[in-house]
């Protein structure tokens, strides 16, 4: 009966669910990440003052300066959008095949004792 809990199919079953399982808690953990980053974006870019040379005079007039802040808000928006897509793919993709691999570990697990009760 141990021979059979420990079988090739059986270690290999037990560790596809344990890799699966890591990227299913992986993705919720950077859906979570994503979803605040984009609730709560960084600061910096924003609260830095308008950039000047060596002799104290602006590099960029105020206009370009307000510009360039909403382009970089605007590039942070679209990287927390990207990243809590494809950890939504990740969790979509690996939730289910962990899901498959663990019911057929449990299927493995009822049967002998289905086949002891049947020959009993």
């Amino acid at each position: 009966m141990a021979s059979s809990r420990w079988s090739l199919r059986n270690i290999y079953l037990y560790l596809v669910c344990l890799i699966t399982l890591i990227m299913v808690i992986v993705g919720a953990v950077g859906v979570i990440r994503s979803g605040v980053e984009l609730l709560y974006p960084e600061p910096t870019a924003t609260m830095e003052p308008l950039p000047k040379d060596d002799s104290g005079k602006p590099v960029m007039d105020e206009e370009q300066w307000k510009q360039q802040q909403a382009v970089a808000k605007e590039s942070s928006r679209r990287w927390a959008i990207l990243n809590l897509v494809g950890n939504v793919a990740l969790v979509i993709i690996a939730g289910p095949i962990y899901v498959y691999h663990w019911r057929k570990i449990e299927e493995e697990k009822s049967e002998p004792a289905e086949t002891a009760a049947t020959t009993a």
